[in-house]
């Protein structure tokens, strides 16, 4: 089965419109196409208790970010500064490229 590409990418500014985070702002650090999650920065933190050894020196309680629904979470536009749906326009050089569905502004750069 074949799934859709997200239109969400790493280092968009993105809100969450759902859950216990509602309202947060922040950027995206990493997308998970397969699962349909985003990571954002300072967004969903979780407290994870670690032993030392490895990458970690020294235990104790981590503090993290755990992932957000991708369908909970909306890009926020650089030109109109709120949230918006994202739509696909392809170019006269063929390249295809990411607009915001209430300005019509490119967000890619």
């Amino acid at each position: 089965m074949h799934k859709k590409q997200p239109l969400i990418k790493k280092n968009d500014k993105v809100v969450v419109r759902a859950g216990k985070e509602k309202g947060k702002i922040g950027t995206v650090l990493k997308v998970d196409s397969e699962r349909g999650r985003v990571v954002i920065e300072k967004v969903n933190m979780v407290k994870r208790h670690t032993k030392p050894g490895g990458s970690h020196a020294q235990g104790g309680i981590l503090e993290k970010e755990a992932p957000v629904n991708l369908s909970n979470v909306m890009i926020v536009c650089t030109k109109c500064a709120e949230p918006s749906r994202v739509g696909k326009r392809k170019l006269e050089d063929g390249s295809k490229v990411r607009v915001c569905k209430k300005c019509g502004e490119f967000i890619d750069a």
